[in-house]
This record gives C-alpha cells, sequence and structure tokens, in this order.
C-alpha cells in the first residue's frame, strides 16, 4: 500500500442545486434547444477493461464452466466465445485459468468449438466438475447445451431436437478437452411438456430437495427454460454421481406464472428463464434458505418516456433481467406427478439492476462460499463503435452470496416492511414491535483486495457534507479505482452520493446518488453522442432500515456505497444487497474526483446536517 492519508477537511463537495431525477446532474442535455453532447473519443479501445476476465478478441457472452480443480489449485472460468468476429455466432467456449480469482491467464484459442454433428450449431452455457464422468477425481468434467439447430428463441415455437446435453473431460487440468462416446447423452425435455427452452445445465446439491431426506449426498440437475404459455421454470432431474451422464427427470422447480412482478423490488419474472443456478445459503447462526438466480427473458417492456434528458438506460436494453428468488422446497410433500412444481414462491429480487446478464456460479471449497459471475455486455454501444473497438462484452468480478439477516428492524426509511418484496420480515415475539429481516446478501469477493496492492491509498473520516462547498482534492487519476464510503444520512437529506470527473473541469463526469425521499439509488453518466451510445441514467430501490439496539433507541444503519471502476466497467455494490453494472464510455481515460455531496430537502427543518461521510477509502491504480 502507498500514498498519503486525506485529512477529513478536503475532498468535500456539495451540490446545491443538483438537476431532478430526469436529467444528468453533471451537465444540462441541452441548453436553449442546443445539443452540448460530447463527442466520441477517438480510440474506443480504451474501453478495454484490464483487471476482468474477457476474451483475447471478438464477441464473448456467458460464463461457463465455473469451479476449482484441487489437483491444480487453479480456478476455470469459461465463456461463450465466438473467436471469428465481433458478432454473436459460432459459438465456442473461452477459458481462463486463475489461482486467486484475480490474476487470470486465459487461453488464446478456444477450448471446445462447434465440431461434432450433435453440436455444430453451438458449444453452449454449462458447468464443470472437478471429476471424471465417472465421479472419480483426478479429471475434470464439462457438461454443456450441445445445439444442433437454429434459431432457438423463446418466442418461437420449440424444435424437439435443437438442444441436448453432451460431455468433455479433461485429463490435463484443462489443457486438452475429449468429448465422450455417450454424447449427446440428454437429447430433449421431457416428452409431455411444451417447453420455450431447455437448456443451460448446472449439478448442484440441495439439503432441502424431495430424495435429500434418504440420500443426502443425491445431485440435482437443473436445466433452464420455461413451460409454454404457462410459466418460467427450471426442469429439475437427479444426477448419478458414479455415472455424470444419468439424468433422471423429477419435475419442474417452480410455478409463478407468465410475467409476475410483486413489485418494483422484485422486477419482473417474464416468460423462460435462462442460466438458473439452485443454492442453498446460511447466515452466521445457521439459519438456512433456498435460493435461485436466474436470468428472466420477455419482461414487460417498460413505458417509454417523452421527457426531455437522459432516459432510464434498461428502455434502449433487451426486454430481461438478471434476478433471484427464495423458494421453499415442498419435500416429501410434493405431489407424485412429474408436472408438479417442487417448490413454492417465498420472496424474491434483483440481482441486478443494470446491464449484466446470465449470472453462473460455483461453490467454492476453498472459502465455503458461493462465488457468482456474470456477463457485462456492449449493448449500451452502436455496432459501429462495438467493431471498432474490437471486442464485445465481459465477465464481471466475483461475487459472493449468502444469506443476510439483519435483527431487530423497526422500520424502512419510508416504505412499510410489508410492501418491500425483497424480505422476509418476520416478527419478534418480544413484544417490541419489530422482525427479523432475511434477504439475499451480494458482496465483492475479499480475494479483490490482492487488486490494491500497487494502488494509491487515502482515506477520508467524519467529513460533515453540508450546502458549501469547499475546497477538493483529487484522490483519482486513472480509470481503474476502488471506493468504499459510508454514509449517515439524516431525514432532511434529499440526495447523497459520489461524483467522479471524467474532465478536470467537471463537464464530463458519473454521479452515484441515493434519494431517501424515494429510497432510490441512480447513477447518471456521461452524455456522449446520443445515437452512439445509450448513456441513459440506472435506477434502482434501496432503502435503509431502523433497528433497535440494546438499548432500546433506534438507529438506522449507514448507506455504504463500494464501487469498483476498470476503463469502462462500473460494478456498484449498495450495502452488500443491491448491486448495479453498467459502462461508462467517456471520452477521456482518466478519472478526477472524487467528489462527495449531500443535499437538504428544503422542506424538512433539521438542525442536523443533510449527511455525514462516516468513512471514506480509495484506491486509484488497481491492477495485478
Amino acid at each position: 500500500m502507498s500514498g498519503p492519508v486525506m485529512t477529513a477537511e478536503l475532498d468535500t463537495l456539495v451540490l446545491k442545486h443538483l438537476h431532478n431525477s430526469e436529467q444528468s446532474p453533471c451537465k444540462d442535455r441541452k441548453v436553449n434547444g442546443v445539443s452540448h453532447e460530447k463527442k466520441l473519443p477517438q480510440n474506443p479501445s480504451q474501453w478495454r477493461p484490464s483487471f476482468h476476465v474477457i476474451a483475447p478478441a471478438g464477441w464473448m457472452n456467458d460464463p461457463s464452466g465455473l469451479g476449482y480443480d484441487p489437483k491444480t489449485g487453479l480456478y476455470h472460468i469459461c465463456f461463450q466465445w465466438n473467436p471469428h468476429g465481433n458478432d454473436w455466432g459460432n459459438m465456442s467456449w473461452g477459458h481462463a485459468t486463475s489461482p486467486d480469482l484475480v490474476s487470470w491467464t486465459t487461453c488464446t484459442e478456444p477450448i471446445l468449438t462447434p465440431s461434432a454433428e450433435y453440436d455444430r450449431l453451438g458449444v453452449f452455457t454449462g458447468c464443470l466438475r472437478a471429476t471424471d464422468v465417472a465421479g472419480q477425481p483426478g479429471a475434470l468434467t464439462v457438461i454443456y447445451t450441445s445445439v444442433r439447430h437454429l434459431p432457438i428463441h423463446y418466442t418461437l415455437p420449440y424444435t424437439l431436437g435443437s438442444e441436448s446435453l453432451s460431455l468433455a473431460v479433461s485429463q490435463d487440468g484443462g489443457k486438452t478437452w475429449e468429448r465422450q462416446s455417450c454424447n449427446p447423452f440428454l437429447t430433449g425435455p421431457p416428452s409431455h411438456l411444451n417447453v420455450t427452452g431447455w437448456r443451460d445445465p448446472v449439478i448442484t446439491t440441495w439439503a432441502e430437495g424431495p430424495l435429500s431426506k434418504h440420500t443426502p449426498s443425491t445431485l440435482y440437475g437443473i436445466l433452464s427454460g420455461g413451460v409454454s404459455k404457462k410459466t418460467p421454470t427450471a426442469f429439475v432431474y437427479t444426477v448419478q454421481e458414479s455415472d455424470l451422464s444419468r439424468w433422471d427427470f423429477i419435475g419442474p422447480l417452480v410455478d409463478v406464472g407468465l410475467n409476475l412482478r410483486p413489485s418494483r423490488w422484485s422486477g419482473d419474472y417474464g416468460v423462460n428463464w435462462e442460466v438458473v443456478n439452485l443454492m442453498t445459503l446460511t447466515n452466521d447462526i445457521g439459519t438456512s434458505r433456498d435460493f435461485i438466480i436466474m436470468g428472466a427473458e420477455g419482461c414487460v417492456p417498460l413505458d417509454s418516456s417523452t421527457q426531455d434528458g437522459p432516459q432510464q438506460a434498461r428502455q434502449r436494453r433487451e426486454t430481461r433481467a438478471q434476478l433471484w428468488m427464495c423458494v421453499k422446497s415442498k419435500g416429501e410433500n410434493k405431489s407424485t406427478s412429474k408436472d408438479s412444481a417442487l417448490t413454492s414462491f417465498a420472496f424474491s429480487g434483483i440481482f441486478d439492476h443494470g446491464c449484466y446478464y446470465a449470472a453462473n456460479s460455483f461453490y467454492d471449497p476453498q472459502t465455503s462460499q458461493h462465488i457468482v459471475y456474470g456477463w457485462i455486455p456492449e449493448e449500451d454501444l452502436s455496432d459501429f463503435l462495438r467493431h471498432r473497438q474490437g471486442f464485445s462484452g465481459l465477465v464481471s468480478l466475483p461475487r459472493v452470496v449468502g444469506l443476510m439477516t439483519l435483527k431487530d428492524v423497526k422500520k424502512a426509511r419510508i416504505s412499510h416492511l410489508s410492501s418491500i418484496t425483497s424480505i422476509d420480515a418476520i416478527p419478534n415475539v418480544t413484544g417490541t414491535g419489530t422482525f427479523t429481516i432475511h434477504t439475499m446478501k451480494i458482496s465483492p469477493d475479499s480475494r479483490l483486495t490482492r487488486l490494491r496492492q500497487n494502488a494509491r491509498e487515502s482515506h477520508l473520516d467524519g467529513v460533515v457534507l453540508s450546502t458549501s462547498p469547499s475546497q477538493t482534492a483529487t484522490l483519482l487519476g486513472t480509470s481503474k479505482w476502488e471506493i468504499d464510503a459510508k454514509f449517515s444520512v439524516s431525514r432532511s437529506c434529499a440526495r447523497v452520493g459520489i461524483k467522479i470527473l471524467h474532465t478536470s473541469d467537471g463537464q464530463d463526469c458519473t454521479t452515484l446518488f441515493w434519494d431517501p425521499r424515494s429510497e432510490t439509488f441512480e447513477i447518471h453518466r456521461p452524455l456522449i453522442d446520443d445515437a452512439e451510445v445509450n448513456h441513459g441514467y440506472e435506477t434502482a430501490p434501496h432503502t435503509l432500515f431502523t433497528s433497535l439496539n440494546e438499548r432500546g433507541e433506534e438507529v438506522e444503519e449507514t448507506l455504504r456505497v463500494h464501487a469498483f471502476f476498470d476503463s469502462s466497467v462500473l460494478e456498484v455494490f449498495v450495502n452488500d444487497r443491491m448491486v448495479i453494472s453498467t459502462r461508462i464510455y467517456h471520452s477521456s481515460d482518466q478519472c478526477f474526483g472524487p467528489l462527495f455531496f449531500a443535499e437538504s430537502d428544503a422542506e424538512l427543518e433539521d438542525e442536523k446536517p443533510a449527511a455525514v461521510l462516516v468513512r471514506a477509502s480509495v484506491w486509484d491504480g488497481l491492477g495485478i
């Protein structure tokens, strides 16, 4: 670690008059009807990230084949890759290995290409097991979706035989792979079901699964899709550990109907699911819940807006979402019919509110945690710029998921607890009117601290954010940084957040802020040519909870904003339960700031400042 420790008086910015939520807080979109959007950069290759996993060149999408090999001590991550171009097609598997999930070695050639008759049109998403096909250690096996018919889409009638399951085994730590003679070992969905999709195999354990009580070591196979005109779902199989090609269908995972949308806290669950992962998450006192993470297709589009200024980013993206759901197993009480769902809906949330999709996971035996990776695409760029930059898409930073439990919760900032559908609020029997809250915890993997090894480190403590601007200090100079900030937010606060400058004069900037009145967190991005870049703002519901402390006093949690930026990739974690991933296509390859700000609500009188920056740590120049 190196760099100065800054004093509390430095690096404070208060914005007296931020624009309203429909406009950028950096610069007016138009002045007197004249556009003031920024020019495109001369060299869009500057947007290529350096500490995210990315293909050598060309198009990439879903992360696949995730896992740890105890024989070599290496982590593996594969990804959908077109090694022959910068558009979707020629779907092959790229491959990278790492000793620590931070430093990656990426193969320059694909490890699997669409070269067999049964996968001639694509080697699609799948999973990895650190055993051979017979379940013996010392080898690696990948199970993937082999495709022989296109197009496949939830809006089209399903073509039987278009998707199947196949195996490939490596005896040399992932350097070479051999398809197995049993391929394809599963040739299609259950014959009695009319499906919208059937792909993306995942193998998992399931403590509350229907067969786990009698056989705790039971393996379950999960395939993603939906039942046409009925519900998105996953199809559950039992898998023989001694023969990974033996899958037996036991039923659909859940039946939630079409386009379930519990509230803005949970999103739209669409009509077809992709890359469904099932896991049991446990908190530090042994309480467990079963969760699934899924990509939802066929979400209902948001209404278009005629307002002036940048609109929400998702209005110009695919109508899909990355979501999670807590499910309750029916266990042995399940109906004997294979059409009956194995679980029921409990509560649900949004795994990432930005452009992130196709999340895939693995259980890490080194840390006893579930690690999740996702695909961060280039859909905010025009094809012209995307082709010009020479790459499309990357893999997110690793995330750890868990069961978050908040005790003695009295209330949220504005909403009634009963209206927040992303939590399970259980009334306590203490007579205090408090609740125990469960939800999904989503955090950056702690091993990412290794990125700070050669970074310039700075800290701020106890900075009062008021309505009078003060002198600022520049803690950032590169476009590769991490910020971890905690704010104490008063009842009179209208907005509080962080402003990142992309030019020294502040004309280009990215602003991250929370609006307590609407319980909304937003990211406003710099304006670039509207025809070439989607610079709409990102938005997500977020609240702070108030709990009773040991003295019976009401105490609201602090607002924690933990952000990583890598050239053009911004991943923002808020209180370890709300995440937004987005792309910042700015014209400069530098950043300045950060500038921390707060704004008071003029209609509320409060002697306290709008917010206090309790603690902020900044690392500039992240990398390996």
